[in-house]
């Protein structure tokens, strides 16, 4: 799935989150709209009917500006459409999700002799990224806003797509990496996306708590030892008896540690050098 095809899936989804977005106000009553367009058939990325304000809204969203017609002639084709297809005034919003070359303008209206038409863009990478966060429709998106550590807000959006439901939670992920992509390397957010749902983890959270709490009885110590063996399994294969051996005389201390480090652990000789250390 392309990034784009990718951003109108999310906003025919939720096209009431989409729309207030964009507008910067609440829109409570929002109708998809069919996207291809008559006459020589076009498609448009996401075209929703404002039922409250008798308005079409058109949203495009782009990777890049290159595009054969230019995006401002095809804007323009756009709204011609639009207009004699419903007859009522026409919104219409460019998202650009990544930012392109520098010294490279950015149009926002197509102008040809007495011919001039208009349409907003909205810069992903200028966004603030706090009503992306907060918002599970829009959440895929966050990791493209603006923010002075690119790394940490990747981080915040892997921790907000743990605490949401658990329907939710899997579809949210999925788009939020495909997205994530555009901008980082896959094993980081790979990496990212599996620290935050292992440290929100209810099980592994309630087993170092309790464990602590209760003075590190034996019961406690073998159910953190469990879960983290499992882990490790998964992550770099079954250990070998004399790294076994090591292992079991972790401490709980220690297994929370070892916890987040395996995260990043591709061999076993990660996990050998990590023993080694401690």
């Amino acid at each position: 799935m392309s990034f784009d095809n990718l951003c109108k899936l999310l906003s025919e989804k939720y096209p009431d989150r989409f729309a207030t977005w964009v507008l910067e106000s609440e829109q409570s009553s929002v109708e998809v709209l069919k996207t291809e367009l008559s006459i020589e058939p076009i498609r448009a990325d996401y075209i929703t009917f404002l039922q409250l304000q008798g308005r079409i809204l058109h949203l495009e969203f782009q990777t890049k500006l290159e595009s054969n017609p230019p995006l401002p002639l095809r804007m323009l084709d756009y709204w011609v459409r639009l207009h004699r297809l419903y007859r009522l005034p026409v919104t219409q919003v460019v998202v650009l999700l990544l930012p392109p070359a520098p010294g490279t303008i950015i149009e926002t209206v197509f102008e040809l002799e007495s011919t001039r038409h208009e349409y907003r863009v909205i810069r992903m990478w200028e966004q603030d990224p706090t009503q992306l966060l907060n918002e599970p429709a829009l959440l895929p998106l966050a990791s493209l806003a603006a923010s002075t550590n690119a790394e940490a807000l990747l981080q915040t959006v892997a921790q907000r797509v743990t605490q949401l439901e658990p329907e939710q939670r899997r579809e949210v992920s999925t788009y939020a990496q495909i997205l994530a992509g555009l901008k980082f390397e896959k094993g980081l957010i790979q990496q990212m996306f599996r620290e935050g749902m292992m440290r929100e983890s209810v099980i592994y959270q309630d087993i170092l708590q309790e464990g602590r709490q209760e003075g590190r009885t034996e019961g406690r110590l073998e159910e953190a030892r469990s879960l983290i063996l499992k882990l490790l399994t998964r992550q770099v294969g079954i250990l070998p008896q004399t790294m076994r051996s090591q292992f079991d005389e972790l401490s709980i201390d220690e297994l929370e540690v070892l916890g987040e480090a395996l995260l990043d652990f591709k061999h076993l000789t990660d996990l050998a050098s990590w023993l080694e250390n401690h």
